[in-house]
């Protein structure tokens, strides 16, 4: 298990670029100079007598400044001028257009040299033919049989690719417009990738997306690598927002029709070979928006290229092997709720140039408040940052060590590490069991061993939360009155010892008992007796739903909750034992509350999914969440259409009133306990729900409860250790876009030998509407006297399209005419000119709990 606080959180890394290699080159062993007088330097390879070469001194260098990985490219200049001059066909050269000048002009030479011109031309215009035949050639066996030349790679050996992380050639245009190029592209990156293999290279960085209306096949091309490149770790570079942000504007872009031996393909237009461009991305016309007034951009450019990696990420299946690099070259906005869908994003790197940091007043480099807190943010990540141009002395202080020691001192004040670091705390305690799916208790079925007691009783504040509740309640009976308590579900008695301790405090005249089904536990439940509690305490073993004690009780005390407050039963066993209590009796806990909230996290629903059953993705599991992204917003609604971010389920008292009761006062059924919620979302920004957030909230007594509500349980019960979140996954990613709305539906669903839960989710979208953006219906409006509220066939209502209190809109006078909408299309229409339309939803799951239960 890893231990925050013996292994950083942050790797460092230095991206080493091809100048770095061949300056590094040029120390080595200069040879004869060229035909221009100037020096040759080549670089020593495997096959040379050298033992260190360029690479190894560069990678030896930048661990002695303490960079655990290295980045570098795998290909050099070389390579890309070779593929340029096979898969890129040249235009006319300036001169030709020369000749083809004279050529009209040539009446006003003389005869013969009119005719030799002639010649000559016809003579060029077959060369060029040539050349462009062997092009297609060397293009087409290149295509076959692809392999490198030796001076066309960085790495030849293996000690140099030992720890490297590499490059991919980033002029690769995987999107591009012309199919002949993506074609090409797509053979000369399995080319670099067999050959990263070959050196036993774990991870490669590709270039990142540049055409939106193409990311598609960018998708499919790296899906296709995944699978046939089955031990390389891929990972895509992605600016965190604003595709546009990289552009380079000075160089020219790939022509769309210059793609070799492809069939009906031209020249390239201008005479000359274009350069490629440096990595840029470039979204569709109708998916760009301008930066608003304030200089930061849009919410449709923060999404944008999240939107290309959701679309790259579920088109590779959530693929385990592809993950997250992101640039943060461009700058952040002040408010970093539109990038908080990257917490829960594979992200393994973080590409960070020293263009990005600002300097302080003494001169040493440091980053924007914004980039600070994003990067203390995704240190839940562990990423490696990548440093890009620390070495080229941007700063005037700090040297290339600054910028390494900045981010350092990120890690130490990153609220993710302090809090790991903090003995007694939740992260500290659940290190190691971040993200980890654990099925539920089944705490009537199986018998707990004794290392899951020990587990749940290092926990000092639940227990100390117990006390209080007790203390409370004795200090309030009258001092004369004889008080019996009963523990129901002692366990290995951590909760008898609180309650004496209590009764200690409160110096009152008490006696216990000590109920426990558990043959094992009971065994220590006598010592304890005989060894620490004597006659102050009794024990019972046995069932508490079935068993009868000496006398009825003042208090009963149970700690029977579980993460969703009773997903382990907590209301049937306590349904048994209520029993036991006197009319006037009390239960600690009092009552408990189930809160839910729409989550997404690649992580949670990659290892739900790991056995690619229906079960796995239809089973509750308790995750300590961490890289997980909270989908629901606050939103400022009037008219109450949308609730709070974490929204409350049902709730369970005790001791319960209202149900039919035998002779034994047993429940007759267990229908009292069914409950059911539908719940409305406003989901701010654009994100994939995968799964839903279970909380609870229990009170014990007066004003003392336990809580794991993420805006409570601080105030509550901090650093509670016993319980983690619930998290219910959903087998079908549904995507949400910004400013829509989600509604779930939960069951908690019961018969004679089982409990189970059921979910389901739809997702809305308001929008106005416009002129001809709908049929006009006015003439279908129903007779006097029929509903006009009534938008099913034949008048029957339906139990979505006709519910007021989810699609009624703010300020709509009562005497307005609803027009009929069709459900297909739209579920309601709003007198302000808006309507609600569905845009999509998840199946049914966990119906009749066929795939998870508790066993009654």
């Amino acid at each position: 298990m890893t231990h925050w606080d013996h292994t950083p959180a942050v790797g460092l890394a230095t991206f080493l670029t091809l100048e770095d290699i061949t300056r590094a080159g040029s120390a080595f062993y200069p040879t004869d100079p060229d035909e221009n007088g100037e020096p040759r330097f080549s670089l020593p390879h495997a096959q040379r007598e050298f033992a260190e070469t360029p690479v190894l001194k560069l990678i030896r260098e930048a661990r002695n400044k303490g960079y655990e990985t290295i980045c570098l490219p795998l290909t050099t200049e070389k390579w890309k001028e070779r593929w340029e001059g096979m898969c890129l066909l040249p235009g006319v050269p300036a001169p030709e257009l020369g000749v083809t000048e004279s050529r009209e002009s040539g009446s006003d030479r003389p005869e013969g040299e009119a005719a030799q011109a002639v010649g000559t031309e016809v003579s060029e215009d077959c060369d060029i033919e040539r050349k462009k035949r062997e092009r297609a050639e060397a293009a087409e066996q290149w295509r076959v049989r692809p392999a490198y030349l030796m001076d066309e790679v960085t790495i030849t050996r293996l000690d140099e690719a030992d720890g490297v992380v590499v490059m991919i050639s980033d002029w690769l245009e995987l999107d591009a417009e012309d199919d002949g190029i993506r074609h090409d592209a797509e053979i000369a990156l399995k080319q670099e990738l067999a050959y990263a293999s070959y050196l036993n290279i774990h991870t490669a960085i590709l270039p990142a997306p540049r055409n939106r209306s193409h990311a598609a096949s960018y998708a499919r091309i790296i899906n296709n690598c995944l699978k046939n490149t089955p031990y390389i770790y891929l990972s895509v570079r992605l600016p965190i927002y604003n595709p546009t942000i990289l552009q380079t504007q000075a160089i020219p872009s790939f022509p769309t029709g210059s793609s070799s031996g492809s069939p009906g393909l031209g020249l390239s237009p201008g005479g000359i070979l274009p350069t490629p461009p440096l990595p840029s991305l470039v979204i569709s016309p109708d998916a760009t928006s301008s930066p608003t007034s304030s200089g930061i951009s849009s919410e449709s450019e923060m999404n944008a290229t999240w939107e290309m990696w959701d679309l790259i990420r579920s088109i590779c299946d959530y693929n385990t092997r592809l993950t997250l690099t992101l640039d943060l070259t461009p700058p952040l906005p002040t408010k970093l709720g539109v990038l908080s869908k990257w917490a829960a994003e594979s992200v393994r790197y973080i590409f960070l140039p020293a263009s990005t940091f600002i300097a302080n007043t003494k001169g040493y480099p440091v980053l924007p408040k914004p980039t600070q807190c994003f990067i203390r943010d995704s240190m839940i990540h562990r990423p490696t940052v990548i440093f890009a141009g620390a070495n080229a002395n941007k700063h005037l202080r700090g040297g290339e060590a600054a910028y390494s020691q900045y981010i350092q001192f990120l890690e130490k004040t990153s609220p993710a590490v302090r809090n790991a670091q903090k003995a007694g705390s939740v992260e500290n305690f659940a290190q190691g069991y971040q993200d980890y799916l654990q099925a539920p208790l089944q705490p009537l079925m199986d018998n707990l061993q004794s290392m899951t007691y020990q587990t749940f009783e290092q926990d000092p504040v639940k227990y100390e939360r117990y006390e209080e509740a007790i203390f409370r309640a004795l200090a309030e009976w009258p001092a004369s009155e004889r008080v019996v308590c009963c523990v129901a579900g002692a366990g290995r008695g951590p909760l008898v010892a609180r309650c004496l301790s209590a009764i200690n405090r409160s110096r009152r005249d008490v006696f216990v008992y000590a109920v426990e089904k558990n043959p094992n536990a009971y065994v220590t439940l006598q010592q304890r007796k005989q060894r620490e509690w004597g006659d102050r305490v009794q024990l019972l073993f046995g069932d508490m739903r079935s068993l009868d004690i000496p006398e009825l009780v003042d208090i009963l005390i149970s700690e029977l909750l579980g993460s969703f407050g009773d997903n382990e039963l907590s209301p049937e066993c306590l349904d048994g034992a209520q029993r036991f209590l006197k009319s006037t009796g009390i239960s600690i806990p009092s009552s408990y509350t189930a809160h839910l909230a729409p989550l997404s996290s690649s992580k949670l629903y990659n290892e739900a999914r790991v056995t690619k059953n229906t079960e796995s993705l239809e089973t509750p599991y308790v995750v300590m969440f961490q890289a997980v992204n909270i989908l629901s917003g606050e939103k400022p609604d009037p008219n109450g259409q949308c609730g709070s971010q974490i929204q409350e389920c049902w709730q369970f008292e005790h001791p319960r009133r209202n149900a039919v009761l035998d002779a034994r006062g047993i429940p007759l059924t267990n229908n009292h306990n069914v409950r059911s919620a539908r719940l409305r979302f406003w989901i701010p920004h654009a994100g994939v729900l995968h799964g839903l957030a279970g909380y609870f909230e229990a009170v014990l007594y007066g004003n003392i409860g336990l809580s794991i509500h993420p805006h409570r349980k601080d105030q509550i019960a901090k650093d509670m250790l016993s319980w983690f979140p619930l998290f219910f996954p959903f087998k079908e990613p549904l995507y949400l876009p910004s400013n829509s709305e989600l509604q779930v539906s939960i069951w908690r669903l019961t018969n004679e030998r089982q409990v189970w839960y059921e979910w389901h989710a739809e997702s809305f979208l308001t929008i106005p509407i416009t002129p001809g953006s709908r049929d006009d219906l006015s003439s279908l409006q129903p007779a006097s006297g029929i509903s006009q509220g009534l938008a099913s066939p034949l008048n029957m209502p339906s139990p979505l399209a006709d519910d007021e209190s989810f699609f009624s809109t703010n300020n709509r006078s009562p005497a307005q005419p609803q027009h009929h909408q069709q459900p297909s299309r739209s579920m309601t229409l709003s007198g302000l000119g808006h309507e609600v339309i569905k845009i999509g939803h998840t199946s049914l799951h966990n119906p009749g709990g066929r795939s998870s239960w508790i066993g009654l």
